[in-house]
């Protein structure tokens, strides 16, 4: 069986933190490579403008160009219809990859969300989650705590990446931008000259 990590996301663009968690969770659990794949329409972005898939696949495959153990997987992005649920993609993803065990990378603010998801208990059963952490204070539990929690109501699969997440978000990096101030080390310098090439985010 193939180890492929998955690093969904929407990457309005792709920063640090997210190349950081491929990283991670491919040494750590002897992936064989880490698939970061754009989502097309997420359910609980639909008032947010996003920029086009095309756009923002392109600032992915600038962003892993030079990791050959990361591939750009455009799986969401060329499905039809409308909203793209996780659940849906998982259950397409084991039947058009029969060979392959998937290891759904995730930050902790997913893990104690993943409840307001479309149907989670499959999507808790489906793959096995590899979650990173920062501890948030407006959280009623600690992460160790959801986790047991989840495993024990539905069966999860969950293991902990062993890094904190970047306190970055793609919002912020967003706002920066429009505003002119500097983003170094936030975003890949691929990325930035992608965006400043396209006139992105102004």
């Amino acid at each position: 069986m193939k180890r492929i990590g998955i690093m969904g996301g929407t990457f309005d663009p792709i920063h640090v933190g997210h190349l950081m968690l491929g990283h991670q969770a491919y040494k750590e659990y002897d992936l064989d490579s880490v698939w970061y794949m754009p989502s097309k329409t997420p359910p609980h972005k639909r008032d947010h403008r996003i920029t086009s898939s095309e756009d923002r696949c392109a600032m992915v495959e600038a962003a892993i160009r030079e990791t050959p153990y990361f591939r750009l997987s455009d799986f969401e992005v060329r499905r039809t219809g409308g909203n793209t649920y996780t659940a849906d993609t998982l259950r397409l993803l084991r039947e058009e990859y029969k060979d392959t065990e998937f290891y759904f990378i995730v930050g902790a603010d997913s893990i104690h969300d993943i409840e307001k998801w479309y149907r989670p208990e499959y999507v808790l059963r489906a793959v096995t989650f590899l979650a990173a952490g920062r501890e948030c204070e407006e959280q009623k539990r600690s992460l160790d705590t959801q986790i047991e929690y989840l495993k024990e109501k539905y069966g999860a699969r969950i293991m902990r990446l062993h890094c904190m997440e970047i306190d970055v978000a793609s919002a912020d990096i967003r706002e920066r931008i429009a505003s002119g101030e500097p983003v170094e080390g936030l975003i890949p310098q691929p990325v930035y000259r992608y965006i400043k090439e396209h006139g992105l985010y102004l």
